[in-house]
């Protein structure tokens, strides 16, 4: 057995006697609903079953609003220590489409509906589980006439921690309030900018970061003035191949998902240069030049940089004689900050219009 697998052993053990002493002391299964995406196709429903105590249930906050999103990114540190509830079974309901399905082995829940009928906008669906209080979670359901969309990094590009890379997920889960965060200058102005160009275009947020700080994040992007959308983390555990898996291959994969399920629109990658932003976006764009419309990269000063990997430089500098710039002209912009990005927003609203005549003659 290699260390891997005797990691994700240990996980499993540990968890399990969670559960025993947590069911002990009455605990039951409750779900958690991210936010889910989907066409008019296809819907991607996202959630996580975890144990919670029944009686500080009774006292939660509504599911959505300001207050709900102010409570929950209080609770700090003890939205880390959650133990999931592996293989659990889950119903899912999404307008005219269910779903039976399970939690992973890490209690999250990724299912994916048919037929659901639900019309392009935000909606609700209905999770389901045994024992478990039926939760509402959100959902975006993107129209089949969009054809522009924002994918955005989360640290280092609309949120400044200035600490080493090791230490920002903790920042991000532990931390007690989201006031302490920091919000990149101009960086919100910038992304509301591309949206009054394409008021349609959904907004993702893809990041390394673990599930548990969703609710911090999104209270901090809610005070700050970020647009709202699906937020696509990882689970920190082991792998059958790894002790902890691996964020460029988490980006790698989401994005070509989202090619996928949006085969029709162009998107605009934001990122940083203070570690595989780069790189992750100009090989997307490089492979499927039509489905980006440009990439805008954050560059970190040299402390950033420093506190990011441990050097002054940038950690993935592109090739200016093979990028998808230079050989498919996919605009490529930087700036210190969404201030500077702002100026060339024009070139990329530019890039975005040509690419969406070139479709719509092509069609």
């Amino acid at each position: 057995m290699g260390l891997p697998e005797i990691a994700a052993w240990i996980d499993e053990a540990v968890n399990r006697r969670s559960m025993a002493f947590l069911v002990r002391r009455g605990w039951r299964p409750r779900v958690v609903g991210f936010t889910g995406y989907g066409s008019a196709e296809s819907l991607h429903v996202l959630g996580r079953v975890i144990m919670s105590n029944p009686s500080k249930d009774a006292a939660r906050a509504p599911a959505f609003g300001p207050r709900s999103l102010g409570v929950l990114a209080e609770r700090g540190w003890r939205a880390y220590f959650s133990a999931q509830v592996p293989h659990h079974p889950v119903l899912v309901r999404a307008g005219n489409s269910v779903a039976r399905t399970s939690a992973d082995r890490g209690g999250y829940i990724d299912v994916m509906l048919n037929d659901h009928g639900l019309a392009p906008g935000w909606h609700t669906v209905r999770i389901d589980a045994k024992a478990a209080r039926p939760v509402k979670a959100k959902v975006l359901v993107v129209g089949s006439e969009t054809r522009t969309g924002l994918v955005s990094d989360i640290d280092d590009t609309i949120m400044v921690t200035m600490l080493p890379r090791v230490l920002i997920a903790a920042w991000n889960t532990f931390l007690r309030h989201s006031s302490a965060r920091k919000p990149v200058p101009g960086m919100a102005e910038f992304y509301r900018q591309i949206l009054a160009e394409h008021p349609d275009s959904p907004v993702f947020y893809l990041s390394t970061g673990a599930w548990n700080a969703v609710p911090t994040l999104r209270a901090f992007m809610t005070k700050h003035g970020y647009p709202e959308g699906p937020m696509l983390m990882t689970d920190w555990g082991p792998t059958a191949t790894s002790l902890f898996r691996s964020g460029v291959e988490h980006k790698r994969m989401r994005l070509r998902d989202l090619l996928i399920t949006f085969p029709k629109i162009r998107w605009v990658l934001v990122g940083d240069d203070g570690q595989h932003d780069p790189m992750v976006y100009d090989e997307l764009a490089r492979e499927h030049p039509t489905h980006v419309a440009a990439i805008a990269i954050r560059q970190l000063s040299p402390a950033e940089q420093v506190l990011s990997h441990g050097t002054p430089e940038s950690l993935d500098p592109l090739d200016p004689r093979r990028n998808a710039s230079s050989e498919h002209g996919v605009p490529t912009v930087a700036g210190r900050d969404g201030r500077h990005l702002l100026r060339a927003l024009p070139g990329i609203v530019a890039a975005t219009r040509r690419r969406d005549g070139s479709e719509d003659r092509g069609s």
